[in-house]
């Protein structure tokens, strides 16, 4: 048997013995797995953008065993199992594919992400914007609608275009602000703003959700020398003026 189908097979056998024998895992439900799935989804996307190869391999490990997991939790209700989860995604794929399992031609990238989006609608979809979850983070939601409009055409002509729009939604928030109006509307134009900027970033081919997370994790490791100095000194951050901690942060960004 290949190596592959065995080992899935033996992540088979043991969940069934798990939810069969384990006190903890005879208990769980689709619910009180969810957050786990979303901690574990968060895991492996820590582990990309590290490009930790050994803890991308574990974090994958750890959401195939969710997968058996909600599938055995089908089964058991005889509303689906592992089978019925692997025979859709495959024709899903064939389907969206015409290129590669029939005779549709492609000449390049953005032809097969305007072929999948139109398949989509053929699918049961009313909306181009259906398939994108409510519950996503606000950034990579809008992100990933403005791919999903992108694919029916719904797109800037070119990036200058795009810049221009975000400079104009960076106007009307400094009008907001300059008038002092720090409100609902304020709060408006900030959001058209990121959600401008988003867009620049997605025709400079910049995943913003990564850009952030990497920004997020430089300031931790500049801020924590901050802190480590800080201690070193044998002074407490709340007695530091912004001027010593800025002295040691720039020290940080050369290191």
């Amino acid at each position: 048997m290949d190596i592959r189908l065995q080992e899935f097979q033996r992540l088979l056998d043991i969940m069934d013995k798990l939810r069969l024998e384990c006190p903890w895992d005879m208990k769980q439900t689709n619910e009180s797995l969810r957050h786990l799935t979303i901690e574990e989804t968060y895991e492996l996307a820590d582990a990309i953008l590290d490009k930790d190869s050994d803890s991308i391999m574990h974090e994958l490990g750890d959401l195939m065993l969710h997968i058996v997991f909600y599938a055995k939790i089908g089964s058991e209700s005889k509303s689906f199992d592992i089978s019925n989860v692997l025979y859709h995604i495959n024709e899903k794929l064939i389907r969206r594919h015409p290129h590669i399992f029939s005779d549709i031609k492609v000449s390049d990238e953005e032809d097969v992400k305007a072929n999948w989006e139109k398949i989509k609608m053929t699918e049961g979809r009313k909306s181009v914007l259906e398939g994108v979850p409510q519950s996503l983070p606000a950034m990579v939601k809008a992100y990933r609608m403005q791919e999903k409009v992108k694919g029916v055409g719904f797109e800037w002509e070119n990036i200058n275009q795009v810049w221009d729009k975000v400079k104009e939604e960076m106007e009307e928030f400094e009008a907001e602000i300059s008038a002092g109006l720090l409100n609902e509307r304020a709060e408006e134009e900030f959001g058209d703003l990121l959600f401008a900027l988003i867009n620049y970033a997605r025709y400079a081919k910049i995943n913003p959700e990564d850009a952030l997370e990497r920004t997020n994790k430089k300031f931790i490791t500049r801020f924590t020398i901050i802190e480590e100095e800080a201690k070193k000194m044998g002074r407490e951050l709340t007695d530091m003026s912004l001027q010593e901690m800025d002295a040691i942060w720039e020290e940080a960004k050369k290191r």
